[in-house]
């Protein structure tokens, strides 16, 4: 669908309608965005552990067999695909966003505004995030994101899928000779850590105050842009939105997308599992291969819960529980980090200091469990998340 084709040329800079009511959502995102807060969380708790030097990644080296079993399922099915399938989800409801507004009348001035200011908003809570909560941020980069491909969602069909190519080409030349030099410089593709445990929490502020410009390059060098315009490109596809009708497709992208993910995935989870030990050069290699193919794994994912969107009447205890969780993303994507910071980070709890890659992953799951029933709760209680809230007061302020 060309969102173009909704545009109106009055020139008010009103908005036609407010945002999206709870009537007015599809199951499948949600769903999907319910699961995604899982494997973020199960991604981000071994970042943030400083008892060893990483592994792979920011993964520490397995001290017995269930460490290594850990990090080689992370590396698997978590790693690299949580974070493409949360920029997928990303990528799709902007389109939601912009189409409702011009197919009710907006102006395409006013529905630019109101892009730009979600960016900006987006970008101040995750410089919240980044600076003052400690968390892992994506939100700033979400945020940028909107400010440098955000432009497409006014632009018809093929210039979006024009731009998706170029864009996927770029990343995939890139990336190999990018993470080759970067394994080479650290002799692996282990990370430095986070934290230390001589960390305070002013010295983490003020380092993470400048490497806020740097963490947004970064972020962008890696294929971040491709998993949002994949997004918006399967907004326009409405694949989510009317799962019923895109079956087939959606079985395609399913089977292709995982089997693309674990083939890409395992030779990465065999150096985590420490079963295979290559060179430097080799190993940036099968970095590259782990982000790019991860991609594929983000949108299998998504796929997964549109197909689940399609048959599934969201009266079940189980959809109706990781609908709500979705339904307040932000509240709890933002909830989560914190909680790991608190209990891992050496300015707090400190437990990050003794626990490993097994300890990581059920601090990961137990912080998600609590989530959900917290967001069970507000459903309940039928309020919104409280980030949620404030960022749509902030983006519809009149």
């Amino acid at each position: 669908m060309v969102l173009s084709n909704f545009v109106n040329d009055d020139r008010s800079d009103r908005l036609a309608r407010g945002p999206i009511s709870q009537k007015e959502r599809a199951l499948a995102p949600d769903l999907a965005r319910g699961f995604m807060l899982l494997l973020v969380v199960l991604a981000h708790a071994p970042t943030l552990l400083f008892t060893s030097d990483p592994w792979v990644m920011n993964r520490p080296e397995g001290v017995h067999l269930l460490d290594r079993v850990i990090n080689f399922i992370g590396l698997l099915f978590v790693d690299n695909r949580a974070r493409y399938l949360f920029a997928v989800l990303f990528g799709y409801g902007l389109v939601m966003v912009i189409e409702n507004q011009l197919r009710k009348g907006t102006s395409d001035r006013a529905a630019k505004r109101l892009l730009r200011r979600r960016a900006w908003i987006l970008i101040l809570f995750g410089f919240v995030l980044h600076v003052f909560i400690g968390g892992l941020d994506i939100l700033s980069v979400y945020g940028f994101s909107i400010l440098l491909i955000g432009w497409l969602l006014f632009r018809p069909d093929r210039v979006l899928t024009r731009t998706l190519i170029l864009v996927g080409l770029f990343y995939s030349l890139l990336m190999p000779f990018m993470y080759i030099h970067v394994a080479n410089a650290l002799g692996g593709v282990g990370f430095p850590r986070l934290f230390s445990a001589t960390d305070t929490y002013t010295g983490i502020v003020l380092e993470r105050l400048f490497s806020f410009p740097s963490v947004q390059f970064i972020h962008i060098t890696t294929p971040m842009l491709l998993p949002i315009l994949v997004g918006m490109w399967a907004g326009r596809k409405r694949l989510l939105i009317e799962p019923h009708h895109h079956r087939k497709q959606l079985s395609r992208i399913v089977i292709a997308g995982i089997s693309i993910s674990v083939i890409g995935g395992l030779p990465l989870a065999l150096i985590g599992a420490e079963i295979w030990h290559p060179t430097p050069t080799v190993a940036g290699l099968v970095f590259s291969l782990h982000l790019l193919t991860g991609l594929a794994g983000g949108c299998g994912y998504a796929a997964i819960f549109g197909l689940i969107g399609a048959v599934a009447k969201g009266t079940g205890r189980a959809t109706r529980s990781l609908a709500a969780l979705g339904k307040r993303s932000l509240t709890f994507f933002v909830f989560n980090e914190a909680i790991l910071v608190l209990i891992l980070s050496p300015v707090a709890l400190g437990l990050g200091k003794t626990l490993h890659s097994t300890g990581a992953a059920m601090v990961a799951v137990l912080i998600w469990l609590t989530s959900l029933g917290l967001a069970i709760a507000l459903e309940k209680m039928k309020r919104r998340g409280p980030l949620d809230a404030l960022f749509r007061l902030l983006v519809y302020w009149k």
